[in-house]
Formats: C-alpha cells, structure tokens, sequence
C-alpha cells in the first residue's frame, strides 16, 4: 500500500514538472494560482487516498469537500449556499465513517468479547494528564484497552507470547498512544479519526501463518502509532 502510495505521488510530481518544463519554453501555458488552486490540496490526496484505498469514507469526505470549495471558487455554486451544506454533509460523512469502521473493526470486537466471555481478564490502559508505561514481558498477550486522554500510553509488546489473533482497543482524546509491537505478526488497523489519524509503520510478517493484531482505534484530536 505504501509502494503505491509512493508510485502515484511519484507520478503526480512527474507530471507537474513537466508541465512546468514545457511552460518555460512555451510549449505549455497554465496558470497554477487559478481561483481556487489552494483547493487541490484536498482533492489530490483525497484522490491518492482513494486509489490506494486507505480510509476510503475519510478521503471521500476530503475529496467532496475540496470539489465543492473549488466549484464555489470558481462560481458555478453559491459560497453562502455551500456554507449552509458544508457542516451538515461533515457530519453525515462522521456519521457514514464511524458505521464503516464499526463494521469494519468487528475482528477486533469479536476477539476481545471472546475473551471476556471465556473469563480473562484483559489489561487496560489509562492516561488522563499523565502517562503510562505498559509492557508484557514473558505474557501471553491476548488483547488489552488503551485510552488516553490528555496523556500518552505506551504499550510495549517486544516481549509478549503472541501466539494467536489478539486485539486493542485504542481511545486517543487529546492524546497520544504508542504500540511496539513485536516481529512476526501481522497488524491490521480500524481507525475513527476526527482531526487525528493512526499511524502504522510496523513491518508485515512473510510468513502467511503468522498470527494477526486487529487494533481498533478512536481518534478525537488525538492519535495512534503503530511501530
């Protein structure tokens, strides 16, 4: 995903220098500041976003967003208009990404309900205006509950037995969470941002057996680094 990430911003620059190239010799005219250009950066990542199919409803919000703002530049749709429609359309797209992940993070959920109802008793994380350190040594790691809120959680798994699919649950409210996770295994992230986002930079085991991470995050102002 990141390959592709790379290849179409790769592309995307291509282009644009040589459109510039072919304007200094006038072969090509364009006007890069047309009313209305600070609107592309919305709509060309949410394009990237959506070719390399991460956080689909997310990039389709910001897309939306940034094809009405640019209609509205340019004055083929009324700004008071657009004022009018752009909060409640914010909000039915929230409304839309949190039922998407809902669905999506099941996985998640399901292993963490699975447990319970067996009888474990996972751990839980909490940092409100101050921090936690969490690591599990030697245990076998089967899920856990992180939340901060105006703090951080730092949740170590180097050293945890990771033998079968495990989960977390990760709340981030003006916070900050960070996850070490071990080599190995595989992690699969289900995210909720509103101005934050979770970040997973961990490296995906080749072996097809490995056992599987799901980590279901909430974000508000907040966010989640996976690495």
């Amino acid at each position: 995903m990141k390959k592709s990430s790379g290849i179409i911003w790769g592309i995307i620059l291509i282009v644009a220098g040589i459109a510039f190239g072919l304007k200094i010799f006038g072969l090509f005219e364009f006007d890069i500041f047309f009313d209305g250009w600070w609107t592309l950066f919305l709509i060309i990542p949410g394009i990237v976003g959506l070719i390399t199919r991460r956080d689909i409803i997310g990039n389709v919000i910001c897309l939306s967003i940034g094809v009405l703002l640019l209609l509205a530049c340019r004055g083929i749709i009324d700004f008071q208009l657009l004022g009018k429609l752009i909060v409640p359309a914010v909000i039915i797209g929230i409304g839309a990404k949190l039922i998407y992940n809902s669905i999506k993070g099941k996985a998640a959920e399901e292993i963490i309900d699975s447990a319970r109802d067996r009888g474990e008793k996972l751990p839980e994380g909490y940092a409100t205006f101050s921090g936690c350190n969490m690591n599990f040594d030697g245990e076998e790691f089967l899920g856990c509950e992180l939340c901060a809120a105006f703090g951080g959680v730092k949740c170590d798994l180097r050293g945890a037995v990771i033998e079968k699919d495990a989960a977390i649950k990760v709340t981030a409210v003006f916070g900050g969470v960070d996850i070490i996770v071990p080599e190995g295994i595989n992690v699969k992230v289900s995210s909720t941002s509103v101005f934050g986002g979770v970040s997973n930079k961990s490296k995906p085991s080749s072996d097809l057996a490995a056992p599987t991470l799901y980590i279901n995050g909430l974000c508000l102002f907040g966010g989640c680094e996976i690495k």
